[in-house]
């Protein structure tokens, strides 16, 4: 069975394309399963529509729901497409977001940190300058933040655990192992996944997200994982699902899952 959690469109403002058009991809890549979920609106934000190129607008949010479950009742029977929305963590906002999506019947929730102490993670910018001292500490509070999103409950899923690299590949050979592996026991005590996600080759880290030493780790821990893409257009959807499966078998992945009524699907690699 194949499945892809992490999919995007249009609404967010810098991916391409509708809803649909993601579901006839995953038809086409031979997927059973596919996810939708596009990234959260900023609803801390007093203005509606904060930053139009990351997020959708607030007032979109209901209208990105109905259009899944539209689109899920009508692909069914040829593939199960799964309501799911990737969240942005933000500590001191976690009761807002948990409170918004209880009003609402996802599959399962991806929660992603993109911003550590008010900077994008994606910002190669936040490294100029610093001390060695500086960039481990960085690191670290970077993992505390996962920890503390898994700690939250609010998550089926955490996203891209380590995205810091993705236009920064010498954040991989910064030292803070016990920062990660403490992130990675909370992480298997909360029963959430980790994603193995493919879009770190559109980016100048190439590979995937997280690496594989602390795929590795992962498995020490128990953590359990699951697939997506991260796609931010059609032909991404599905993309490299064999290569990740036969890595994960090798490093000693015995399965990953999906989640439908956020409950874990078990899928045998």
């Amino acid at each position: 069975m194949k499945f892809d959690l992490h999919t995007h469109h249009f609404r967010c403002g810098h991916a391409d394309d509708n809803i649909e058009d993601y579901i006839k991809a995953a038809l086409k890549a031979g997927l059973g399963v596919i996810g939708i979920s596009d990234h959260s609106p900023f609803f801390a934000s007093d203005r509606d529509h904060l930053n139009p190129g990351i997020a959708m607008a607030k007032s979109e949010f209901a209208h990105y729901v109905d259009e899944v479950l539209r689109l899920k009742a009508k692909y069914e029977g040829k593939i199960d497409v799964l309501l799911g929305v990737e969240s942005d963590f933000f500590p001191e906002h976690a009761v807002l977001y948990r409170d918004t999506y209880a009003k609402y019947p996802f599959d399962y929730i991806i929660g992603s940190v993109h911003q550590s102490r008010g900077v994008s993670i994606f910002n190669r910018n936040r490294w100029n300058g610093l001390s060695e001292e500086s960039k481990i500490d960085e690191k670290r509070h970077y993992y505390k933040l996962i920890g503390e999103s898994a700690r939250s409950g609010m998550f089926q899923v955490l996203g891209h655990i380590d995205a810091m690299k993705g236009y920064y590949p010498a954040f991989s050979d910064i030292m803070a192992d016990d920062a990660i592996d403490e992130a990675l026991r909370l992480i298997a005590d909360s029963k959430a996944s980790i994603e193995i996600n493919t879009s770190g080759g559109t980016k100048d880290v190439g590979g995937w997200y997280p690496s594989d030493a602390i795929l590795e780790r992962a498995c020490h821990y128990g953590v359990s994982v699951t697939f997506g893409s991260d796609a931010h257009k059609p032909r991404r959807v599905g993309e490299d699902w064999e290569l990740v499966a036969k890595r994960l078998k090798e490093i000693g992945f015995k399965h990953w899952q999906y989640y439908k009524n956020k409950q874990p699907v078990v899928v045998p690699l």
